[in-house]
């Protein structure tokens, strides 16, 4: 069972090492521009799904931390809408270059 930092007793009264955290941080940083190089190469089209799937599992996981259950497809939906994603020509799009 996954615990939630606020579900720990006394969680505000939390302490770390400095130096522990600012190598982690470094790592995730490298890791992120890594990231963020590789999506260049992949095209417009393949950045926007992977915003698009980032953002939907974003919304879904803070929810269930809220105890709200979200439909996936249908956040999915709704955020390619506010972006102006067009989710279909984004579909006919990866399937053709996954071929």
């Amino acid at each position: 069972m996954t615990i939630y930092i606020y579900e720990k007793e006394n969680w505000t009264d939390f302490t770390w090492d400095d130096k522990k955290v600012i190598i982690k941080l470094g790592e995730a940083r490298n890791k992120q521009g890594r990231l963020l190089g590789k999506m260049e190469s992949l095209g417009f089209e393949l950045q926007n799904e992977a915003v698009l799937n980032t953002l939907t599992l974003d919304v879904v996981k803070s929810s269930e931390i809220e105890g709200e259950i979200l439909e996936l497809q249908q956040v999915r939906s709704s955020i390619a809408r506010r972006l102006g994603i067009d989710i279909v020509k984004l579909w006919i799009l990866i399937v053709m270059w996954t071929e």
